[in-house]
């Protein structure tokens, strides 16, 4: 069975942490602490070994709002932070960076401006630069999901392991924060056509869901992200990092 990396998401609004589902943030979800950098402080309490934050102002509307609770997350713990959301040039990820974030997960500039997304491959090298898929019914959607590319989600990632990338986060955006099941094959068909490492993303509702992704997966899907079912306690989150990630760091 695969030894998968478990990061659990940390999704940003107007500084506070949000809900998403189906890539769009909810406010005011009674269960989510309103505070990012608390929540970090508790997933790595929770022994989680990476945090994935998403900026959603940054992504949609390309501001800035959210940076300081960023940097503070960035400091709260002593493991890596990527970061996704708004990462449209090469001053974005620059930027990024002198946050504290360990690695950038860049999906609509890839796809819109390849040259300068090479340009930061080739600056910061492909560990710490993480390329992104967002796919509805197997098309490439960009721009916080909002565009389709009509473009197959595999000939993309072919593309991308062409630029030099060496890892993809593929989320099915039809099954992120819905609780409703992974979409392993999706994962598995991009991961073994682009002969590239994989974090899944999006569906991931239960400890069943996790072991399934386990049993199913490639080896090239080595992680995945989760974010509904952890603040929703569908699962203790000790236990499960345990059974995941049993031996990974051995």
């Amino acid at each position: 069975m695969a030894k998968i990396l478990v990061i659990p998401s940390i999704d940003i609004q107007d500084q506070k942490t949000v809900r998403v589902v189906q890539g769009i943030p909810e406010l005011g979800c009674a269960e989510y602490k309103s505070d990012p950098v608390e929540m970090a402080m508790i997933w790595r309490a929770e022994n989680a070994k990476c945090i994935h934050v998403v900026d959603f102002n940054a992504a949609h509307d390309h501001t800035r709002v959210n940076f300081d609770v960023i940097k503070k997350i960035c400091e709260s713990v002593i493991i890596p932070v990527e970061l996704g959301g708004g990462i449209r040039n090469y001053d974005d990820a620059v930027e990024a960076f002198e946050l504290g974030i360990a690695r950038v997960v860049i999906g609509s500039m890839a796809f819109e401006n390849p040259r300068e997304f090479i340009k930061i491959l080739d600056k910061y090298t492909p560990n710490k630069v993480i390329s992104a898929i967002d796919v509805v019914n197997g098309e490439v959607v960009t721009r916080g999901r909002q565009t389709r590319t009509h473009l197959s989600a595999i000939q993309y990632a072919k593309f991308l392991k062409s630029c030099g990338t060496t890892r993809i986060v593929v989320t099915d955006v039809t099954t992120n924060g819905m609780l409703s099941g992974p979409n392993i094959e999706l994962s598995k068909q991009i991961a073994e056509a682009a002969d590239t490492k994989v974090t899944h993303s999006g569906g991931v509702g239960n400890s069943q869901d996790l072991l399934r992704l386990q049993k199913e997966a490639s080896s090239y899907i080595d992680s995945v992200i989760i974010g509904r079912a952890l603040y929703e306690n569908k699962f203790p989150c000790q236990k499960i990092w345990r059974v995941a990630e049993a031996g990974i760091f051995a």
